[in-house]
């Protein structure tokens, strides 16, 4: 078992995933203004790096696992054309705000939303030609179990493009980042979304997620090959890259 496995949102009795799934319905309306704004916006050039990653494969079938309000979905489908981008996720509150903007953005008829739960996805062996998560695979309850399923599901030859928040590990910015995670974000986030809780989770996932050379051995693991990564902005975030 990873360390942020063990880690739950509210910290009582019951499944994490359950818990997830609650603590995003309640921020879903506050998390966009909330993740462009802690980030200074930066989150979006990580996703613009990250559907980068996919480009020279023209993939045409995408999944975006833990796809919250569908900027990575909607992204990928501006960015690569595709037939289809199914977004997955377990918050129906997350995903309802993604299908609004899916709707305004006029991507009805390309990217389509469906509640999975990512240990136990529904869909067939070799179903995608890429598999796409942003920020979300460090809330799995098992990740090696939900990287198995996103791995199962991906077409051999397929691609895997990943990004996800992490901790630095060089002076000064790990201690200037931690410094931000543990006052600036959480008491902002309880300002805005109401939430006591969900920021201070997610601070603690950013710390206990395991990453780089760590994360690139468990995406080997789990069935990827040529797995590598890539840190971002001084190492704020990480980008990994895989193939079945």
């Amino acid at each position: 078992m990873y360390q942020q496995e063990e880690i739950k949102p509210y910290q009582a009795s019951g499944e994490k995933g359950e818990q997830v799934e609650q603590m995003f319905d309640k921020i879903a309306p506050t998390y966009d203004k909330l993740n462009h704004r802690l980030s200074w916006n930066i989150d979006k050039v990580w996703r613009k790096k990250a559907v980068g990653q996919l480009a020279p494969y023209s993939p045409k079938r995408l999944l975006d696992i833990a796809t919250g309000t569908g900027d990575f979905a909607i992204q990928l489908a501006q960015t690569l054309n595709p037939d289809e981008v199914v977004g997955a996720d377990l918050s129906e509150g997350m995903m309802e705000v993604g299908r609004e903007k899916v709707s305004s953005a006029g991507l009805s008829d390309i990217i389509r939303f469906e509640r999975e739960d990512c240990m136990h996805l529904s869909f067939d062996d070799n179903s995608f030609d890429a598999v796409t998560a942003a920020f979300g695979i460090r809330n799995f309850a098992n990740l090696e179990l939900g990287l198995r399923e996103m791995c199962r599901v991906l077409r051999h030859g397929g691609h895997l493009s990943v990004v996800e928040l992490t901790h630095p590990v060089h002076f000064p910015i790990k201690q200037l980042f931690w410094l931000y995670s543990h006052t600036i974000l959480p008491v902002y986030g309880k300002l805005v979304s109401k939430d006591n809780i969900a920021y201070r989770y997610l601070t603690a996932t950013i710390e206990a997620f395991p990453q780089g050379e760590k994360m690139v051995e468990i995406l080997k693991k789990t069935g990827f090959s040529e797995a590598r990564f890539r840190r971002l902005t001084f190492g704020i975030c990480t980008m990994y890259f895989a193939t079945k």
